[in-house]
């Protein structure tokens, strides 16, 4: 049976029960299970929720809780006295399909025990926002306020908002664009195949045996560099070994064994991933970023996003260089609530929309009402 990767021991992830659902591409699941985690109350009239969506390898943990009080990915946005202040507002933050936190995933069983595997069906963002809706009926939630998110959770709050446009009150896109480009699929691609081609992937069923961890460390590698930018890379690390190893201590080259500190630093980021998180999930979650297009089957990104009621907040990382500012200024120019593109100034790249969205915390207070 598959680790318990979304196992969080101060109690705080909740599960819910969605019933069958079958995929946009034809796939079918008997049971789907979404897990999640709140903060703050559902008011009386159900007018104040909000729901935050997590990137590619995130969780629901956007904060601390007192049943889980570790520091979570968003922090600088979640809490009392925050931006989104959980003492008027009723946040839901759930965890993807397809992913390994908690919800329904390539390594959870089926009816006989069995992991789901190379079974499992493709999943798109539009296929995580139908489930999503599915856990807001069930938590008695008849409207969001505001869905936000960055990255991949930036897709899937800009496909909310065009989906159920009736439903959502207000749009907040962190470093993300309208569709995954040319560019943003071939770096997802080259992840993908790093898993695929490990020798233990077998096919997507290797749960009885050894997991295919080192793609996953390589699939990892590759992301991590389009996640920070190269004047951060060379400012930390420049050409220095790591520690007495010598990059140039080998006479064969094929036998290299000494490293740069930037190769270990890799190395770390990789086997970090790796520890918690399952590869097939790794990949059903980067296909479905791939998959990235609210205009797909609307008649083009315009014309989908022009139906857009939601206020609207478009960020992005000035150092961006996975989604670049020019996508989310683009992004801003379609949606009839935004009137520009906010910036974040960070010297790291794309995960800046993590260590510093806080840069931001009164402009969002203002478009979206908070």
């Amino acid at each position: 049976m598959p680790n318990d990767y979304g196992h969080r021991p101060g109690g705080a992830l909740r599960t819910a029960e969605l019933g069958a659902f079958e995929f946009e591409t034809g796939g079918q699941l008997p049971q789907v299970t979404l897990a999640y985690e709140t903060w703050g109350q559902l008011n009386e009239a159900g007018d104040n929720a909000i729901l935050v969506a997590h990137a590619l390898t995130g969780d629901t943990h956007v904060a601390s809780t007192g049943a889980d009080p570790e520091t979570g990915w968003w922090e600088g946005l979640l809490g009392p006295g925050r931006p989104i202040d959980t003492g008027r507002w009723f946040v839901i933050a759930p965890a993807m399909a397809g992913g390994c936190y908690g919800s329904t995933g390539p390594g959870s069983p089926d009816r006989a025990g069995v992991p789901w595997g190379s079974r499992f069906p493709f999943v798109t963002i539009r296929d995580s926002v139908r489930l999503e809706r599915r856990l807001l009926e069930q938590l008695g939630v008849p409207r969001l306020h505001a869905v936000v998110g960055g990255s991949m959770g930036g897709a899937r709050a800009l496909e909310w908002a065009a989906t159920f446009p009736e439903l959502v009150g207000g749009v907040g896109v962190f470093a993300c664009g309208a569709a995954s480009t040319a560019e943003q699929i071939s770096f997802g691609q080259a992840q993908v195949l790093a898993i695929r081609n490990d020798p233990n992937f077998r096919g997507g069923d290797y749960y009885a045996g050894p997991r295919p961890e080192a793609g996953l460390r390589l699939a990892r590698r590759i992301a991590h560099i389009t996640y920070r930018t190269g004047s951060e890379l060379q400012e930390r690390f420049g050409r220095a070994r790591q520690g007495a190893e010598d990059p140039f201590g080998s006479a064969r080259s094929l036998a290299r064994t000494g490293r740069y500190q930037v190769e270990s630093y890799m190395d770390h980021h990789g086997q970090k991933l790796a520890a918690r998180f399952d590869p097939n999930a790794y990949l059903t979650l980067a296909e479905a970023l791939m998959s990235h297009d609210v205009g797909r089957g609307r008649g083009g990104p315009q014309k989908a996003l022009a139906e857009v009621q939601a206020r609207a907040f478009v960020v992005a990382v000035d150092s961006d260089r996975l989604y670049y500012p020019h996508e989310s200024h683009e992004l801003a120019e379609l949606l009839p609530g935004a009137e520009k593109a906010h910036v974040i100034s960070s010297p790291i790249g794309h995960d800046g929309f993590l260590t510093s969205a806080d840069q931001l915390g009164d402009e969002m207070r203002e478009a979206l009402a908070l």
